[in-house]
């Protein structure tokens, strides 16, 4: 075998690593979106109740509530220019794990605050923080996601490739029907096992 066979890279070999990035680029994206909407059914069924005051109307919490799960979604362009910036300079695989491990720990420490009853409005400000942060680590994951993908991609098929993280972040046949099925399972089971009391008073 000659030094320039042994030089040129193997395509088989080269498909099969692009495979397994795509792979963990999606397998990231399904559990941060995961629990990205999976505040949305929290948010009706546990966070209007425990963190916001109740009024008159049970609409005016459950309002409120949504308007936290809002701020998600604002924090994400956020998250994606500053992400994508620290993913040149230290590179995408680092920055995608810190994002997992962020977005992990605000849903951790969101089970953990103190409710309105305890801390009055500390409790909807420390929601909407740690909701700050859920969305900002979405937005530098998926991101990155996708840009990890394209720079390991030939370039007369960047763009389907690249398209696979987002395949994985969208209830579509083949995505992320698991999740949905997923949140579903939490809103309906959870109540059954341990009650509507104990679901309330124990979070999502």
């Amino acid at each position: 075998m000659s030094v320039r066979n042994q030089l040129q890279p193997d395509p088989f070999q080269s498909r099969a690593f692009l495979r397994r990035v795509v792979a963990a680029s999606m397998a990231g994206t399904v559990v941060e979106w995961y629990e990205f909407f999976l505040y949305g059914t929290a948010a009706t069924l546990v966070f209007s109740k425990v963190f916001f005051p109740h009024g008159a109307n049970e609409l005016d919490a459950i309002l409120a509530s949504f308007v936290t799960y809002a701020v998600g979604f604002a924090a994400r362009p956020l998250g994606g220019l500053v992400f994508g910036q620290l993913g040149d300079r230290y590179g995408r695989k680092k920055l995608l794990q810190f994002s997992l491990l962020l977005v992990g720990a605000a849903t951790v420490l969101m089970g953990c605050l103190p409710t309105f009853a305890q801390v009055g409005y500390w409790a909807p400000a420390l929601l909407v923080v740690l909701r700050f942060i859920q969305g900002f680590a979405v937005g530098g994951e998926w991101g990155g996601a996708v840009l990890l993908v394209a720079e390991h991609s030939p370039k007369n098929s960047r763009g389907f490739w690249a398209s696979w993280p987002q395949a994985a972040s969208i209830p579509v046949p083949g995505s992320q029907v698991h999740g949905t099925i997923g949140e579903g399972l939490v809103a309906v089971g959870a109540p059954v096992l341990a009650g509507q009391r104990g679901y309330v008073d124990g979070g999502a």
